[in-house]
């Protein structure tokens, strides 16, 4: 291994290409491989679709990118960090991360590193991915190649916690490994390493992040439904209780995107592997993946009109503000229960185009196509934030209903305006 490995990751998303920018930044010799030949086209051209890097960005680095895997044979150092989702009946789909080692196993260097960064349960990385790349590469895991993992903690369309500023763990199957591995990311993490003392360690922390969230929000999910029926507001009741130092600020929303959504059915499975009921786990999920319908049900009820008759604008379509990022993201079920209803509903999102609305089977509306019986404000996108409030009110019809996900409007000057103000 030289002083300065030469890298290739596998998989350039919103993990894969901030990372592979991080290092070539510091003068790796980095590369990038990719099956989409759009996405390779679109980063050899200088720009990331994702807005994670700027063109600018792009251009003050060399890394070269590919759809050939034979670039891999080059690297001492190859990390994974293709997506890992889950199936229509939320078990885990590791045919990313399988397919990715397949491919670098073939193309696998002697005395390379393959370091996973994909979300994974314990035992992945050693028990499916190792077998993997020993039969493809013909060589023996431990010997000829070594694995680690560093779990991705990037935080899509977050400017202030970059790769660069958060803490990396880091897992080496061997203590060489280890120490290679934590050499290689903290050169580059101004952050900080945690050397975990295994990689079933490493998977099982990255995990429980999101799991954990992803309770924390199912429980102030369930607190927000239940001050709806008191018939108090959500947000004056969490501004409250926010005052006393210990209290956790979390806020109700729709839960879904490529991690919260997703993660905690990787610990379930798991837990079913080894005979085991997560009960907290799976409760949690239960109240977040219900959050949509309830959301459409609110709107519905509010109505004036019946829902066959109902027109509706929904304003936002990805699975948080200020990203083009629509995977998993609950406002489809949103649309498609308002739908199963009856109603008339168009869709709004600046970082979608109205063609890719389209392609998802919705029809793309705007605020002057109003007014409307129903606008939903489900992504508080910045372009959205900034629109004077009278402009959102004017798209609505006189008593018709103005919804506020997440809290964030003046829901008095709402009602003064003669609409019906809601909010989770």
């Amino acid at each position: 291994m030289s002083q300065q490995p030469i890298i290739c990751l596998i998989g350039l998303g919103y993990v894969g290409l901030p990372l592979a920018h991080a290092f070539a930044k510091k003068g790796y010799q980095v590369s990038g491989f990719d099956i989409s030949e759009k996405r390779i086209g679109e980063l050899k051209a200088g720009h990331d679709r994702t807005n994670e890097l700027t063109d600018a960005q792009l251009k003050e680095v060399s890394i070269e990118y590919s759809t050939d895997p034979a670039m891999i044979e080059n690297a001492e150092i190859v990390i994974v960090t293709v997506p890992t989702p889950v199936d229509a009946k939320n078990k885990p789909d590791l045919s990313p991360v399988e397919s990715a080692s397949h491919i670098a196993g073939k193309n696998l260097r002697k005395g390379a590193i393959v370091v996973y960064e994909s979300t994974v349960y314990p035992g992945v990385t050693e028990d499916l991915c190792g077998p993997i790349l020993e039969e493809e590469s013909g060589m023996k895991c431990g010997e000829d190649f070594t694995l680690g993992y560093s779990p991705e903690r990037i935080n899509p369309g977050d400017k202030k916690h970059t790769v660069e500023h958060i803490v990396k763990i880091v897992a080496g199957q061997d203590e060489k490994t280890l120490n290679i591995l934590a050499d290689l990311y903290g050169s580059i993490i101004t952050a900080g390493i945690h050397r975990a003392p295994s990689i079933k360690v490493a998977e099982m922390a990255k995990a429980i992040e999101n799991a954990q969230r992803d309770l924390n929000i199912a429980y102030i999910n369930e607190i927000a439904m239940l001050c709806n029926r008191i018939g108090i507001p959500t947000k004056d009741v969490l501004t409250a209780a926010g005052t006393k130092w210990n209290f956790l600020q979390f806020s109700p929303g729709l839960v879904g995107g490529h991690c919260i959504g997703v993660d905690p059915y990787y610990l379930v499975e798991k837990a079913e592997q080894l005979g085991m009921n997560t009960q907290l786990i799976t409760a949690g999920r239960s109240v977040n993946e219900g959050i949509a319908p309830y959301v459409a049900e609110q709107v519905v009820k509010a109505l004036t009109v019946a829902p066959v008759k109902a027109s509706i604008l929904v304003l936002g379509l990805t699975f948080k503000e200020n990203v083009p990022d629509t995977r998993n993201s609950k406002v489809h079920d949103v649309i498609a229960a308002l739908k199963k209803s009856g109603a008339a509903v168009k869709v709004h999102d600046p970082f979608v185009k109205p063609e890719d609305v389209a392609a998802m089977k919705h029809e793309h509306g705007t605020l002057a196509d109003g007014p409307y019986d129903a606008v939903l404000l489900l992504v508080p996108h910045k372009q959205y934030m900034d629109l004077p409030l009278q402009e959102l009110v004017q798209a609505v019809k006189p008593d018709g209903v103005l919804y506020d996900l997440k809290s964030l409007l003046d829901g008095e000057k709402v009602v003064k305006a003669g609409r019906k103000y809601l909010a989770l």
